[in-house]
């Protein structure tokens, strides 16, 4: 006799049975798939963003690094957007804001390549006003730091929540030198990237959280 081979729901079966706020559940494949897309996508933004950060310090006046770094700053917001599809936050308002904060940032941010003949981050730099627009992205960012820091007392996320806003309002203010600002903006990249690569890592289940409050949620009107 040849054994069969079990089914997908068999194999969900044998996940183990977690005691919830308002009743048991389990994880399944699609819940532990959603929670590496989640990280997959931290992960591309935190990677771009570092690797924009290094390239914009070392080199900011370099033609082809600027143009480099718009290609970078792309890929980053999609990588944003792919985890805000994905993240599990029990708040519902709370998600939707984010995912709205997302695209009028992204909506913004094409506004700003196309309205200026100049680089999309030189723009940027050089028109602080546009941060009113394309900041909503980065906005969208912390409320992702603020939600890790808040579920997993992670310092880096904390440290993340605080420096990002410090950083855009400073430069928008005009109030932060440039070295203030070039630190600022060094700790934000090596800290995001650790959270990402310490996130990549962490187990899945916390991700998830108790799936009996979001069962209990959209049964509440």
């Amino acid at each position: 006799m040849t054994a069969s081979t079990p089914s997908p729901t068999d194999i969900e079966m044998t996940e183990p049975i977690y005691q919830g706020q308002f009743g048991d559940f389990t994880i399944t494949r699609s819940d532990r798939r959603e929670v590496v897309i989640y990280r997959a996508g931290l992960l591309l933004a935190a990677l771009c963003f570092g690797v924009g950060v290094t390239l914009g310090l070392a080199q900011p006046t370099d033609p082809q690094v600027q143009g480099l770094l718009s290609f970078l700053y792309t890929a980053m917001t999609i990588g944003l957007g792919i985890s805000l599809l994905t993240i599990h936050i029990y708040m519902k308002l709370l998600h939707r804001v984010l995912q709205a904060f997302w695209l009028v940032g992204s909506i913004a941010a094409v506004g700003v390549a196309h309205a200026d003949p100049e680089r999309f981050v030189v723009t940027v730099y050089q028109h602080p006003v546009t941060l009113w627009g394309v900041g909503f992205t980065f906005a969208a960012l912390t409320g992702i730091f603020f939600k890790e820091a808040f579920c997993f007392n992670r310092l880096e996320t904390k440290l993340l929540t605080l420096i990002v806003p410090t950083l855009l309002l400073g430069h928008l203010t005009g109030i932060l030198s440039i070295g203030w600002e070039k630190g600022l903006l060094a700790a934000w990249a090596v800290l995001f990237v650790v959270f990402a690569l310490r996130k990549a890592f962490q187990a899945i289940p916390p991700d998830i959280g108790d799936k009996s409050v979001f069962e209990y949620l959209k049964r509440t009107p």
